[in-house]
């Protein structure tokens, strides 16, 4: 099955109709995995090999907005910047955008703000697609569930699936070979303590798409046999660590889950480094701090940034040592235009 067959089965008739009204809006946050996506089993529905799990940053993310025009071509603006039509960005857009309209019989003007940085490593097409799925739910008047987004969000990036919830939320991996079962579920709790900071360390766009760097990573690691069973491993700690509140396992396996995962690209052929010598060093001044006795952890995806991971109580210890972090999010906060039940 194909992505338009996808599309036809979960929106049925509703593909065949015009948008409904002249503009649509959408709002969706990037999403921090503590349990990695990193993996597919199929690369055109973008279907993982594994089940993750994120928290979402509610004051991070994109919001864009899809507006009808009588022009021959759609418009991408971009933070303020009309893009040009032949760039990667704006194709890649647009041959989404095509997934939903028949021979391109009307067009569009996309505008997407994003508040994070792109391309490097803090889940910008994440949030990006998944506000795209919002808008054009909203342009439509599909009034699909939070689950059909899901997974139309899915087809455009793996990780948007992720996006349509704050808190907490797990990606099942699902077995269906449509895909049908592949999607975000929302996790009933909260965690008024658990704060997250992000870390820019570099936000120049990476060498290697995650894209790319995934498919060389499953196709040549020698690790990579072992990160399924890591991963179940780790989906089944960090959940019992929510319930719990224990910030020390969530942290440990959280850090443990991200280096592994870097460890995998490490060993691929050849070999995938997004670590720079700004993240060594963030590292290792984390791993002191910690010696020492504060309770702070890292992850990383893929990209040289960090996002740092600490309690409510520990905020202004970890900003002495991290002026320029930003805080971002903390495991309480939701929105209520995104239902946490979705």
């Amino acid at each position: 099955m194909n992505k338009l067959a996808v599309i036809s089965h979960l929106l049925s008739n509703a593909l065949l109709q015009s948008p409904h009204k002249q503009s649509g809006t959408g709002f969706a946050p990037t999403n921090i995995a503590l349990c990695k996506y990193w993996g597919k089993r199929d690369a055109e529905l973008n279907l993982p090999i594994t089940s993750s799990l994120s928290i979402a940053l509610p004051n991070k993310g994109s919001t864009t907005t899809l507006t009808l025009i009588d022009q021959s071509i759609d418009r991408v603006i971009f933070n303020g910047r009309e893009r040009s039509s032949t760039s990667p960005f704006v194709e890649r857009l647009v041959q989404y955008l095509d997934l939903f309209r028949r021979e391109r019989a009307w067009h569009l003007q996309v505008d997407i703000t994003m508040n994070i940085p792109v391309a490097a490593g803090f889940a910008s097409s994440a949030a990006g697609f998944a506000s795209l799925v919002i808008a054009l739910n909203d342009l439509f008047d599909w009034h699909a569930s939070r689950q059909t987004l899901s997974i139309l969000a899915r087809l455009g990036s793996g990780s948007a699936a992720r996006s349509l919830w704050m808190g907490f939320v797990e990606w099942q991996a699902g077995a269906d070979p449509c895909g049908m079962d592949s999607y975000g579920m929302p996790l009933e709790k909260s965690w008024p303590d658990l704060c997250v900071g992000l870390l820019s360390l570099n936000n120049q766009p990476k060498p290697i798409s995650s894209r790319r760097a995934m498919q060389q990573t499953v196709a040549s690691s020698v690790l990579y046999e072992s990160w399924p069973k890591q991963v179940s491993r780790d989906l089944v700690l960090l959940k019992q660590a929510i319930q719990d509140k224990n910030f020390p396992l969530l942290g440990s396996i959280a850090e443990n889950n991200a280096l592994s995962m870097h460890a995998t690209m490490l060993s691929s052929m050849p070999p995938i480094c997004y670590f720079l010598p700004e993240t060594l060093e963030a590292m290792h001044r984390i791993w002191k701090l910690r010696a020492e006795g504060l309770a702070l952890y890292f992850t990383e995806d893929a990209g040289p940034n960090l996002k740092l991971l600490f309690l409510k109580s520990d905020i202004k210890r970890v900003q002495i040592h991290f002026p320029e972090m930003l805080l971002a999010a903390d495991g309480s906060q939701a929105d209520p235009a995104i239902d946490a039940r979705g």
